[in-house]
């Protein structure tokens, strides 16, 4: 009998499809924000296109710096109110201190030091637009200014210098908008951009052409206006914006993504934070940072990319090799949307490609596996273990083409049935059949034969097909011992309920048989035919006169493990066929 093949649902209309979804993406979706930081670190170091852009000089203090000025910073007023006067002689487009400039005076150690400061500030501000940093304090306020130096900056001539770090410590966007601040807060990059009338955008640090930081030390600067080498420092920082900071180690440091040192440091990555000032600037007087994809497109992104996941899902191996494409895919179109400055996450849309997948082939695992379970126990009974076990595992051929294998088969039949069906009521016929079968059949089994069919009192059973058996007449024999072994326990158990004692005959015989689907496309069965079956058939009925209970044929005695318990019968008459020899067995007493 065929089992009918159920009709496939989809898993879009299945509650525990969405379920097990909804799950995994919900496991997944934590570790997104971390993943799409390194998308990004990936795509900012291995795109960059390394170009020239001497928009942006830094001053930067460094060790030289120190070792020429041996004073605290809080006492430099002179020398940076002389590199202010030297930059307003230079003619910069714009200037952003990135120092912590004095919040009282301190002129009651050094003489003169304010004004000698607010003079350079001054001469700064009416040159070009001057932005001086503010850092905020442990309380999260703003770190006051010494009030003339904030006045002489004048309106926008103040700008924070904090940054966002990220969790793993990294500094990857720019933004007015820190945490715990309800309004936003101006910058120094942002007020810089402002005075040169350009608009101030959030978003990702853009290192696409980012070049090396032109670079030159303060002291340098100082040097150079005080020896009256205006004319190279004009060269150097006409029309650029410049930045001033520290440079020196453990100095207001920062890991950023993509090193932008000009003046050969070692530790690159643990850079100054004036760097990334500098690289603020450069794209607010460019493009602008790297633009984001709206959060409702990542979203509909990523549910394309569940029900992308769930068709490629339909087949492991193939749907495997596509998923790679897919994700293939999916990384090209991130890169190509870097590159027009347009930051595509990657991560939800490529979680969801991965969890469609996984999803679909695990539902449809589990779903083979409840429709396998089912069919076993519908047709479990119809069907013999070992051929639905082939079919479903789909190595039968659903068609109606046969195979040709070698097979032992076995015909037993219950003896006297007629007399028997004649004393006892139907329902009582039937219940004895039953036990009997109950006993046999699972012996048949367990040496590895198919029970072919069952005919009224008899069975048909064959063994080596399908699943290959290393010797199938040996399994047959030793499995026709075990039925008769278990019928004497059959026996017992009928005589204490005082119905008649059953009596079976057996025979084997082996040879080339054609296995498969016989019958209608509508209707058909899975059987052996051929004239091995039907040999095997007349031996059986040998049995009633061949003082065994058990009768087989040369074929199948040459192919056992030992000989000496078969009794030669000699040639047997076989109806509609040639006489062939046969042997007898029976059990022992």
């Amino acid at each position: 009998m065929s089992p009918p093949t159920p009709t496939p649902s989809s898993p879009l209309r299945s509650w525990t499809f969405w379920v097990g979804l909804v799950g995994l993406l919900a496991i997944l979706a934590p570790f997104a924000p971390a993943l799409d930081r390194r998308a990004y670190d990936l795509l900012s170091s291995r795109l960059r296109n390394e170009g020239e852009d001497s928009s942006v000089v830094l001053v930067g203090i460094d060790e030289a710096t120190e070792r020429q000025y041996p004073e605290p910073h809080a006492l430099w007023h002179r020398h940076l109110g002389t590199a202010f006067e030297a930059l307003a002689q230079a003619g910069p487009r714009a200037v952003g201190v990135d120092i912590n400039l004095p919040d009282r005076s301190f002129d009651s150690v050094q003489a003169g030091g304010d004004a000698a400061l607010l003079k350079g500030i001054v001469l700064l501000r009416h040159a070009c637009p001057l932005v001086l940093g503010l850092t905020v304090q442990g309380d999260g306020s703003l770190r006051p200014l010494y009030a003339p130096f904030r006045t002489a900056a004048g309106p926008g001539g103040l700008g924070l210098v904090e940054w966002q770090v990220d969790t793993d410590g990294v500094v990857r966007r720019f933004g007015e908008r820190f945490e715990g601040q309800r309004e936003a807060l101006p910058t120094l990059a942002g007020q810089l951009a402002r005075a040169l009338e350009r608009p101030v955008r959030s978003g990702w640090l853009d290192y696409r052409h980012a070049a090396p930081v032109a670079y030159m030390p303060l002291q340098q600067v100082v040097d150079g206006y005080r020896n009256g080498r205006v004319e190279e420092l004009r060269r150097a920082f006409a029309g650029r914006v410049v930045l001033v900071g520290s440079v020196l180690p453990f100095v207001d440091r920062h890991f950023q993504v993509v090193d932008l040192n000009g003046w050969g440091e070692d530790n690159r990555r643990f850079a100054p934070g004036v760097l990334l000032h500098v690289q603020a600037v450069r794209n607010l007087l460019g493009a602008g940072p790297l633009g984001g994809i709206p959060r409702l497109a990542v979203l509909a992104l990523t549910l394309l990319c569940l029900l992308a996941g769930t068709f490629l899902g339909r087949q492991v191996l193939k749907g495997g090799a596509a998923l790679g494409l897919a994700l293939a895919l999916l990384g090209a179109a991130v890169g190509g949307c870097f590159l027009e400055g347009i930051l595509l996450p990657p991560t939800l849309p490529g979680a969801g490609l991965v969890s469609g997948y996984l999803v679909r082939v695990v539902w449809g695992t589990v779903r083979r596996q409840r429709e396998s379970a089912r069919l076993k126990r519908v047709f479990g009974g119809y069907v013999s273990p070992p051929i639905l076990k082939e079919i479903l595992a789909g190595r039968i051929d659903p068609g109606l083409d046969g195979e040709r294998a070698f097979l032992c088969v076995l015909f037993s039949d219950v003896r006297g049935y007629t007399t028997l069906s004649e004393g006892l009521e139907p329902e009582a016929i039937i219940g004895v059949l039953n036990r009997y079968f109950d006993r046999m059949a699972p012996l048949i089994h367990a040496f590895g034969g198919s029970v072919d069919s069952y005919m009224g009192d008899g069975i048909m059973a064959h063994f080596g097909h399908p699943g290959a058996q290393e010797n199938p007449c040996q399994a047959a024999f030793e499995s026709s011992k075990a039925m008769l072994g278990a019928l004497k326990e059959l026996n017992r158990e009928l005589a204490s309920e005082g119905q008649p004692e059953l009596r079976i005959g057996i025979g084997l015989h082996a040879g080339d048989a054609v296995v498969g689907h016989i019958g209608s496309k509508e209707r058909h069965e899975y059987t052996a035919i051929g004239d091995t079956v039907n040999v095997a058939s007349r031996v059986e009925g040998l049995t009633k006169d061949a003082g065994h209970p058990l009768v087989l044929t040369e074929a199948v005695a040459q192919r056992l493990d030992g000989r000496e318990a078969l009794v030669p019968l000699g040639p047997r008459a076989l109806k509609g066929h040639t006489p062939l020899p046969v042997f007898g067995w029976s059990p022992k007493e």
